[in-house]
């Protein structure tokens, strides 16, 4: 691989560099000419990067979807390539090096065939030291840009590395020659490939050398197919705008867009004083050719028939194919010209409920200048009175096809409206983009009916087990349809529905009505706050001197309080004062009993157990035997109870731990990891913070373990 970076004004030698390099290298050089010799080794994506940077890209043909159009009878000439890229290329039989590929500096070439048969052709450099590669591709019912994706378009090609001529003929490579060192010399040619008759194809020549190259030849020769259209060039039709200004002369294959006299002679009309002014192909922007060439008149023509002829213009020619073949002069078509038809106000798009804005729709376009801006062009009459306050258009080349009028207030009372044209503040009608005024007093009507409201009311009857809630509607302006939904479940489509609910609390009804054109919902949370539930706090355990404290956390609109507690003595207070239990002589439970009341006379009880204690006093027995009898089986802190950050812990003789527990109910039951410990004395600790006093104690005794 040999690099060269010269200075374009200067021609000084910047940056040389020769290696097999294997990498990827990025260069950025402004106001460079950038000599590349390509390798089969060099993956050359740096080009992109200094190449951008000296010209523009891409020109016209340098795309697939701008190429240009050839012929078998013409050498083609290209002086100026400007270096560019856009894609990588994949190459059959050269998919190990696919990076090396690429459409560097390229052009692209069209053409079809019109008899099957071989295809020869030569590129010739005008430095025969330029490298210029070349593929050719079959895009037949394809888009141009597939190339670059679809392998199975390539016909053949030549990317070797050799300079010099390149192309297709007798005696070639019968496969594409991959990227190669250009001492090897490895051929510039191909075999001539097989056209099939009436397919397309697409010709890449990428020039790979560098950008400061001479330009190239390009000739077809020595095959049998025919790529020449010998169709002779007719005047097909012609047809006037409905502006009587704009000539429409359509061909019968594609010509020259170059080949165009910008003043329009190329043709002339039996117009009287109406001549041709300018003449402009048609969708030749980024094109080649065209097929239709719209001419321009110094005046509209008045109505009648017409004829349009060929003829030499300015530029010394008539109109010239892609082969260079000219349309004959003397060819011609007539034509008629008719005033414009009048675009009718007759349509417009239906509106909805309570509108803002009624849009007009034209048939043709409206020239969006004729339309006042602020609406004036328009009245709309009817059952109430309705101001228009802006008109807006949606312009495509000057015309519109839509003319929004929007309301000074929404629609809302349901009838008959008509919108009427008249002449607005500018002072003149509509008209339409041919010129032709729609008629002032023409118009257009439209039907609209009343809005609607779901507003409902409702009345409850509430019960012990169940609700009911009586909802009432009274249907106005044309309502015909109606449903209830509560809680997101469609409940009911009657029109005054008893809604019966079981579980009480607060409800969400939405009502939604329809007159058929308008329709509402309205949505209201109707609470249905008679539910009633019994429930109080209560200690499990207490000592026996404890007076019992109740936490009445009963719900509802509640009237009357019944409490039991269990030992012969009642309250009807809503919170009773702390309770003592009798004194009995060993521990006792009690149940405790809530029963409440509403003023509807609804009830609901509750009850909730408590344990008053035979003692509270925590010690730890001094023995125990733990032989399965169910007596005395357990070492553990009696009575823990009410006590907090307990901890307790049994030593054997040794000092070792045995047990260790912070839950009091957490029992000894003599044995470590199972395995049952022997007779004797065993030391135990305990502290604990005591829960109703919050005294902290530290204890330390014996036990025995008894076998």
């Amino acid at each position: 691989m040999v690099l060269q970076v010269k200075n374009m004004h200067s021609g000084e030698l910047r940056y040389s560099f020769d290696n097999s390099y294997t990498g990827w290298q990025r260069l950025e050089v402004a106001n460079c000419h950038i000599i590349i010799v390509k390798t089969a080794y060099f993956v050359f994506f740096m080009l992109l990067s200094g190449y951008a940077r000296c010209q523009n890209f891409p020109v016209t043909g340098q795309l697939p979807t701008t190429a240009f159009p050839v012929c078998g009878t013409d050498t083609f000439q290209q002086v100026r390539v400007p270096p560019g890229q856009t894609h990588m290329m994949v190459v059959p039989g050269c998919d190990g090096n696919v990076a090396a590929y690429a459409d560097l500096n390229p052009f692209w070439y069209t053409f079809t065939c019109f008899s099957a048969g071989s295809l020869g052709f030569l590129i010739t450099p005008n430095n025969l030291n330029d490298d210029y590669d070349w593929m050719l591709f079959d895009i037949t019912n394809q888009q141009p840009s597939f190339v670059f994706t679809n392998l199975s378009l390539v016909v053949t090609g030549n990317w070797s590395g050799s300079s010099g001529l390149t192309g297709a003929r007798s005696g070639g490579s019968a496969k594409i020659q991959c990227a190669s060192n250009p001492r090897d010399n490895v051929s510039t040619f191909s075999s001539m490939p097989t056209l099939k008759l009436g397919h397309k194809y697409l010709l890449l020549i990428s020039h790979y050398t560098d950008d400061n190259q001479s330009g190239y030849s390009l000739s077809f020769g020595g095959g049998s197919a025919i790529i020449t259209d010998t169709t002779k060039a007719h005047v097909a039709s012609a047809t006037m705008r409905c502006d009587r200004k704009s000539l429409v002369v359509v061909l019968n294959k594609n010509m020259r867009c170059a080949s165009v006299a910008s003043d329009g002679s190329d043709f002339s009309i039996n117009g009287g004083a109406v001549t041709i002014s300018s003449g402009l192909g048609i969708n030749c922007t980024g094109s080649f050719d065209m097929d239709s060439v719209l001419l321009n008149l110094s005046a509209p023509l008045p109505p009648g028939n017409y004829t349009v002829t060929s003829k030499l213009g300015t530029d010394d020619n008539t109109l010239t194919d892609d082969c260079g073949n000219q349309l004959p002069a003397g060819e011609t078509a007539s034509f008629d010209v008719v005033f414009p038809p009048v675009t009718q106000l007759d349509s417009l798009t239906p509106p909805t409920c309570a509108p803002g804005m009624i849009q007009l729709v034209f048939s043709d376009p409206i020239s969006c200048n004729t339309v006042s801006p602020d609406g004036t062009d328009f009245t709309i009459t009817g059952s109430s009175v309705v101001g228009i306050r802006s008109a807006k258009t949606n312009c495509v080349n000057g015309g519109t096809n839509t003319i929004n009028l929007y309301l000074s207030s929404p629609i809302v009372a349901g009838g008959h409206y008509i919108v009427t044209l008249k002449t607005g503040t500018d002072g003149d009608g509509i008209l339409n983009t041919c010129g032709a005024e729609t008629p002032a007093g023409s118009t257009i009507s439209f039907d609209v009916k009343d809005t609607v409201s779901a507003l409902f009311n409702y009345k409850l009857n509430m019960g012990c087990v169940y609700d009911t809630i009586h909802l009432v509607y009274l249907p106005a302006n044309g309502v015909s349809q109606w449903a209830w939904i509560i809680d997101s479940t469609t409940t009911s489509s009657l029109l005054d529905p008893d809604v019966v609910e079981a579980v009480f609390g607060p409800k969400t009804v939405q009502h939604m009505v329809s007159n058929g054109f308008c329709s509402d919902t309205v949505s209201e949370m109707v609470n249905l706050d008679n539910g009633i539930k019994s429930s109080f706090l209560a200690p499990n355990q207490i000592c026996p001197k404890d007076a019992v404290s109740l936490n009445n956390t009963s719900l509802g609109h509640l009237v009357s309080w019944s409490w039991s507690f269990g030992d012969g003595q009642s309250s009807s207070d809503q919170n009773p004062p702390a309770h003592l239990f009798p004194s009995t002589t060993g521990g006792k439970t009690y149940t405790v009993n809530l029963i409440v009341r509403d003023s509807l006379g609804c009830a609901d009880s509750s009850s909730a157990q408590i344990v008053k204690l035979q003692s509270c006093y925590i010690t730890v027995p001094n023995a125990f035997t733990p032989n399965g009898d169910g007596k005395n089986d357990y070492l553990y802190p009696l009575n823990g109870f009410l006590t907090s950050d307990l901890e307790f812990k049994v030593f054997n003789r040794f000092g070792q731990l045995v047990f260790e527990t912070r839950d009091w109910s957490k029992k000894w039951d003599g044995t470590i990891g199972g395995s049952p410990q022997p007779t004797g004395t065993y030391v135990w600790t305990l502290q604990y913070t005591d829960g109703p006093s919050g005294t902290k104690f530290s204890l330390r005794g014996t036990s025995v373990l008894i076998r």
